[in-house]
């Protein structure tokens, strides 16, 4: 197959170029190049041909752990864009032990569907260790915690993550706080009548979680961060040389804590939605750098799940379907990052933080491309999404 006339874009540039791929490994990428006798020709008519992304935080439907939801995962990243999806481990039942690792790796792979792989609590149902070395070995890609645990346990963790070389996945916040509130604390809280979640559940935790690092020398993954402070902590930890980096979410650079007017319950969002000044952070923080990956942070749920009262709503919305669109929508198309940006912040750097690397599209590799059209649009059409009804530029033709 020749793919013809495409604007070839990874995490390190784009160019105008034709890309020859055979039996599923590019063979060769050249400024023109000629066909072959009966080869399939296709004209990307400067269309972007792209690495297809990795998304290293997302979850199944209700969080209930199932085939059927796991196979949807897979097919709707898939048509999302995505190659590879890391499943977050708080599932019903939880990732902490061989039986439930070894099933979720039964439904590794599906026919048009993105790959699957895990992150396992690293602490388990009755508050001990999990069995993180085996848990690694047979094939888990990073331990997962929430940093409300008891401080031994987590210089335990620590120590297996510096044993394996491998990065600590943690979802920063604090429980006590947590459970006094269900948006973030603010005036338009109070005008709702519901209780706040104060950002030093977020704040706290990361500032210790730093220090955590850089005593171990080990590598950690804040998982969704949302507030200024967080970020400007981790920055300067990394201008240090600790080995930390910051994961923020596409609901998190693209609204505030006003879409939870009207009790609206796909905004009840964990980590909460900020107020309006830290999305402009939030935004500027993208330019500047200073985030390192970006996750679709799709959590699924159903109609009983949602339309109760905002209260008792569970949290996270949808997302991955509509993922790469909305990553261009929102962030390129307005100008905040660049296309190779993009992909080094959901491709080369996600990669890097399961101990893989990627984000370079060269001769020999596996053709893991689609061709993207920016100038096509459509409507979101998925009522338990965020983002339903608003108008998407990028239209995803896999190969």
């Amino acid at each position: 197959m020749l793919i013809c006339n495409a604007i070839l874009c990874d995490a390190f540039g784009e160019k105008k170029c034709d890309v020859r791929i055979e039996d599923n490994i590019i063979q060769k990428i050249e400024d023109k190049i000629v066909a072959n006798e009966g080869e399939k020709v296709i004209d990307a008519n400067l269309r972007y041909l792209l690495p297809q992304i990795i998304d290293t935080n997302v979850s199944v439907n209700s969080h209930n752990l199932n085939g059927k939801n796991l196979e949807k995962l897979s097919r709707d990243a898939y048509y999302g864009g995505v190659k590879k999806v890391v499943l977050s481990p708080d599932t019903l039942p939880a990732i902490n032990d061989e039986i439930t690792l070894e099933f979720v790796q039964k439904h590794r792979y599906h026919d048009k569907g993105s790959i699957v792989e895990s992150s396992i609590c690293a602490i388990n149902s009755e508050g001990a260790l999990s069995n993180i070395a085996i848990l690694l070995k047979d094939g888990a890609v990073a331990p997962f915690i929430s940093t409300d645990i008891d401080t031994n346990l987590l210089c335990r963790i620590s120590e297996y993550i510096k044993m394996y070389n491998k990065t600590l996945f943690c979802a920063a916040q604090d429980n006590a706080l947590l459970s006094t509130g269900v948006m973030v604390e603010s005036a338009l809280a109070n005008q709702m009548g519901l209780g706040g979640i104060s950002p030093l559940s977020e704040i706290t935790h990361v500032s210790k979680m730093i220090e955590i690092a850089r005593f171990y020398g080990i590598k950690i993954l804040f998982k969704s961060i949302s507030t200024s402070r967080a970020i400007e902590l981790i920055q300067s930890a990394k201008d240090e040389g600790v080995s930390v980096s910051c994961e923020v979410s596409i609901f998190h650079l693209t609204n505030s804590n006003l879409a939870c007017k009207e009790f609206n319950t796909l905004a009840k969002i964990q980590p909460p939605l900020n107020t309006e000044d830290e999305l402009t952070y939030m935004q500027k923080a993208l330019c500047d750098g200073k985030i390192d990956i970006l996750t679709s942070l799709h959590r699924p749920h159903t109609h009983v799940d949602k339309e109760v009262a905002f209260f008792d709503a569970s949290y996270g919305s949808e997302s991955i379907r509509d993922i790469l669109p909305l990553y261009f929508t929102k962030l390129v198309k307005t100008g905040l990052i660049s296309m190779s940006k993009l992909m080094e912040l959901t491709l080369k750097n996600s990669a890097e933080s399961i101990g893989e690397v990627d984000g370079k599209i060269e001769a020999g590799q596996k053709a893991d491309l689609l061709l993207f059209d920016t100038k096509t649009s459509y409507k979101v059409n998925a009522t338990l999404s965020l983002y339903n009804g608003e108008e998407l530029f990028g239209v995803i033709e896999n190969l």
